[in-house]
């Protein structure tokens, strides 16, 4: 594919190392350009390289005129990312151009990770890591009695280390019951001592991004490892069942595999325990530039899962008004085999 049009700024960036919030990207075989506004034009053309910075007031009529100037017939672009009007009023004024929608066609591009990308996702994880430590030691010396969104403040603060990094999404701080709500936002609940916490929180290093989730009991110390023990035997086996699906999808799972196949390994775990109905999610997604990338471990990912790919692996059971419980660890598949990040 060599002749395509992008707008998502993270599929910008990957092509040309720079990218804003008013920009258009457009390959034409071996040359590209990055149309964007006055506003962005030093620090663009401070940044980008292997394309041409074109300042436009018009982005949308800078590209027609360099399509027009090629002579371009055909032109790929990804319906998730354009409006109707935007889409519009590029073909509009070029009847003869055929616009191919190709979804996702970007992220296929960025699912394997070259060794310096999967460095910067390696330093997200352990930057992400290093903040749950910090907050975990935060709530074991002054969080019981906080309320949900107190905590949830804080978290960000943590991960955010006074503005040094960006959050990889907005991060889930749930209480009890509150965690069965598996993107659950924060309320007024206050922690106590005896708890269960759940953390689902990331950062980015130099825009790539980390992703964990760890379920704790809240003691005298708060440690986000595997090993937890909670005072209610039903949560407790909850807790071990969520855990032995975490860990035998990483430890079962290969290169060759499909992402059904991986999500599988996880989700007949929990079948097997009996609570195969509370596993209402998808056991993983890939991560990168983006959150949620390609490959989706999911039940109808025929996606082959090949060295170099990065994804988490993220099972959970959720039972309504109780409790719920997720273990997430990002990976990367090497030599044929998953490696916690």
């Amino acid at each position: 594919m060599r002749r395509y049009i992008l707008r998502d700024e993270n599929a910008v960036y990957y092509e040309c190392g720079y990218s804003n919030d008013n920009a258009l990207f457009l390959r034409l075989e071996d040359a590209a350009w990055l149309v964007t506004d006055s506003r962005y034009t030093t620090e663009a053309k401070e940044a980008v390289h292997g394309a041409e910075v074109v300042e436009a007031s018009d982005l949308i009529k800078a590209v027609r005129g360099l399509l027009r100037t090629h002579r371009v017939r055909k032109l790929v672009y990804d319906p998730k990312e354009w409006p109707v009007e935007a889409l519009e009023a590029l073909h509009s004024k070029l009847p003869r151009l055929f616009l191919r929608p190709d979804p996702a066609f970007s992220h296929r591009k960025r699912m394997l990770k070259s060794p310096e990308e999967i460095a910067l996702l390696a330093r997200a994880a352990e930057l992400g890591r290093e903040a749950f430590r910090a907050f975990g030691a935060y709530v074991a010396r002054e969080g019981v009695g906080l309320s949900e969104k107190r905590l949830h403040f804080v978290a960000e603060g943590i991960l955010r280390r006074e503005g040094a990094y960006a959050l990889s999404f907005d991060p889930i701080v749930a209480v009890g019951a509150n965690a069965a709500k598996p993107h659950a936002l924060p309320t007024e609940r206050v922690l106590r001592r005896g708890d269960l916490l759940l953390l689902d929180a990331g950062l980015k290093y130099r825009r790539y991004c980390s992703d964990r989730t760890r379920t704790v009991y809240v003691g005298d110390e708060i440690r986000f490892g595997e090993d937890q023990r909670f005072a209610s035997p039903r949560i407790q086996q909850a807790y071990d069942l969520v855990r032995k699906a975490h860990d035998t999808a990483i430890g079962k799972a290969r290169a060759g595999m499909t992402g059904a196949q991986i999500d599988a390994l996880a989700r007949e775990v929990i079948e097997k325990g009996g609570m195969g109905e509370a596993f209402v999610h998808s056991t993983g997604h890939g991560v990168g530039l983006d959150i949620h990338e390609m490959p989706y471990i999911s039940k109808k990912s025929q996606t082959v899962v090949e060295d170099g790919m990065v994804f988490t692996i993220e099972p959970g059971i959720y039972i309504p008004g109780e409790f719920g419980i997720r273990i997430e660890d990002m990976v990367v598949m090497r030599n044929g085999r998953p490696e916690i990040l």
